[in-house]
């Protein structure tokens, strides 16, 4: 009786033990849940940013359609007058034969009437050799739209993987320290300036450290990439001038080499990535108050796919 007493006892422990796990679990969850929607409404509105952005290579694309287009209707229109021009020859040709058996008094009509059917001839032949020419057109035309189409649809997924596979190398930081965005089909990566330095410094704290350490590790392995570090200022001038620090601008530059330093050391190519610095002149918006200023005080990261194999096609239209 005492033992089963004690497993009791042990059972009902268990029991108010995992309904404790459960209730931290569900708070953690709805945390997240609550996080996940709102990015999912940012996400949303940057995709239709990322679409327009893609207008221009659009563009091309549908002139490009709208050439074949106009080749096709040319080629069938050759290929009527090709039909019309093999009617009338059959026709001259028939009428020059009955000619030759009728008598010398129609020789003069014979001879003009050969120099028709030659004539006939000739463009017969420049009609087949230009309605050949543009069938090759069309044909190589149509390869290289459906060539166009799935390298933009490679790129876009390429571009969203990568933007993907960043976001979840960093899930641990707060959305106020950092957002991953997709414009203009490149991966923007945005660092607020609390989660990299301290007001007018150069030297990126340890939290800071960690975020491009786990950036690096998602992307040193993509070798198609080039990554832009782009530092940027509010519009406050600095409170301490140096011989290397002037001005904003001379801060932003010196902070993006700080952060490329940092990438390289973890493993990013020194060829594929630019440090620059913008200062005070690309703000996100207006230097009107202190939050916005704070908006303003930023490094980003440029993540640009090579789009080697897609210009090499346009260059080739």
């Amino acid at each position: 009786m005492k033992r089963f007493f004690k497993l009791s006892l042990l059972l009902m422990l268990l029991v108010l033990s995992s309904c404790i796990v459960t209730k931290r679990k569900y708070d953690d969850m709805l945390a997240q849940k609550v996080k996940t929607e709102g990015e999912l409404a940012d996400k949303a509105d940057q995709l239709d940013k990322a679409n327009a952005q893609l207008k221009d290579l659009d563009g091309k694309l549908a002139k490009l359609k709208e050439d074949t287009t106009s080749l096709g209707e040319m080629k069938r229109s050759t290929g009527q007058k090709l039909t019309d021009l093999n009617k009338e020859y059959d026709q001259l040709n028939a009428y020059y034969k009955n000619l030759l058996n009728n008598s010398g008094k129609l020789n003069r009509d014979l001879a003009q009437q050969k120099e028709q059917l030659f004539a006939i001839q000739e463009n017969l032949d420049r009609t087949r050799k230009l309605n050949d020419s543009l069938g090759t057109s069309l044909m190589e035309r149509e390869h290289k739209v459906k060539e166009l189409e799935q390298i933009l649809s490679n790129k876009d997924k390429a571009v969203q993987d990568l933007k993907n596979k960043i976001s979840n190398a960093l899930l641990n930081f707060k959305e106020n320290d950092l957002t991953v965005n997709v414009k203009n089909g490149k991966v923007y990566v945005s660092l607020a300036e609390q989660l990299l330095f301290g007001s007018g410094s150069i030297n990126v704290d340890s939290k800071g450290v960690t975020a491009l350490q786990q950036l690096a590790k998602a992307i040193k392995d993509q070798k198609d990439i080039q990554i832009m570090v782009e530092g940027h200022t509010d519009n406050v001038p600095i409170g301490k001038k140096s011989t290397y620090m002037q001005d904003n601008w001379d801060l932003s530059v010196m902070r993006a080499t700080s952060i490329t330093k940092i990438l390289t050391n973890a493993g990013v190519s020194a060829s594929q990535i630019t440090a620059s610095g913008k200062g005070e002149y690309s703000p996100l918006v207006a230097n009107s108050s202190d939050q916005n200023k704070q908006k303003n005080r930023r490094t980003e990261i440029i993540i640009t796919p090579n789009l080697d194999e897609l210009f090499k096609i346009l260059g080739t239209n």
